[in-house]
């Protein structure tokens, strides 16, 4: 019988856990498969660890978890579960029951029949989340698809059951800055996708503010695209260009009107502050790289155990 490992990366989960292993629980007995859990703390400052010490006395065998020596972020706690699972088939999922255990025996359908391997879960709505945040994230899927060749799927989630092949060359890139969605899409290998409509959290709030989805925003946009790059290059370039006109026309009218000023005092510092914010701008697009490629050089764990049952 083949094995499946849930990976659920935590953080701040202390109500949802107790919720989730029985929903879970519910629908994978009646799954031909073995099954095991990887619960990852990610640092969490409430009860978290605490309930999944709970879990694994009920159930050693296949109950585990991983306790993070501090927060290092969901993208650390989904590799570090990806890496503890040792299933033939490996399923993501969060612990706030957003990912609806139900649609686990029809992943399991499709991805055993080896037609696939890797079967997602993809929104088809937002529904109970701000207007403004859903308009983000649709700007942010139509953005990246443009600029990167790796294409992400609008609404995809990072709930999906993928094959041990796939798991094993998600896994072999070991970059610090990691962004999920974006991996298993550049690692190939043929996925389905189910759609769902949006589902509530069940307990707790959510720690993925405007701000820090913006943020995530930007590390996806830098690990899988150069654009920004090219757009610092051709903005400097026509600004350089604008410069060197606006030069030519000043040359022009002192020799057509020699007794003409300058244009004044505040013209030039308009243009001053104007090419200050260019280069700003540019160098800070550049910063970004040099400093992602700082940091993978310092070859740092992506994560820190300091407990693992």
């Amino acid at each position: 019988m083949p094995k499946l490992s849930i990976v659920v990366p935590c953080y701040n989960e202390e109500e949802a856990i107790p919720l989730f292993y029985p929903a879970v629980e519910k629908v994978v007995k009646q799954m031909p498969v073995k099954i095991e859990y990887w619960f990852v703390n990610d640092g969490s400052s409430d009860g978290t660890l605490t309930e999944m010490r709970k879990l694994h006395v009920q159930d050693p065998e296949r109950v585990h978890y991983v306790s993070f020596s501090r927060n290092f972020g969901k993208e650390a706690g989904l590799y570090a579960g990806l890496q503890a699972a040792t299933g033939d088939y490996v399923v993501v999922m969060d612990a706030d029951l957003q990912d609806p255990p139900e649609y686990l025996p029809e992943m399991y359908k499709d991805i055993s029949t080896g037609e696939y391997d890797c079967v997602g879960m993809r929104r088809t709505d937002r529904k109970g989340e701000a207007k403004f945040k859903s308009f983000l994230s649709d700007q942010f899927y139509n953005v990246i698809n443009k600029i990167s060749d790796t294409k992400i799927v609008s609404g995809a989630r990072d709930y999906r059951m993928m094959t041990r092949q796939m798991v094993d060359a998600v896994l072999s890139l070991t970059e610090y800055n990691r962004f999920s969605k974006g991996i298993f899409n550049w690692v190939g290998f043929k996925t389905k996708y189910l759609p769902y409509k949006n589902v509530e959290r069940v307990a707790g709030t959510t720690d993925w503010s405007t701000w820090k989805l913006f943020k995530y925003a930007i590390d996806g946009i830098t690990d899988f695209s150069e654009a920004p790059l090219a757009i610092a290059t051709w903005v400097g370039g026509f600004t350089a260009f604008i410069s060197v006109i606006g030069m030519i026309v000043v040359i022009v009218r002192k020799i057509i009107e020699p007794t003409s000023s300058a244009f004044g005092w505040a013209s030039m510092v308009c243009v001053i502050l104007f090419l200050g914010g260019i280069q700003l701008l540019c160098l800070g697009i550049i910063g970004r790289y040099i400093g992602r490629i700082y940091m993978q050089t310092k070859k740092r764990p992506i994560y820190i155990i300091k407990e693992k049952k």
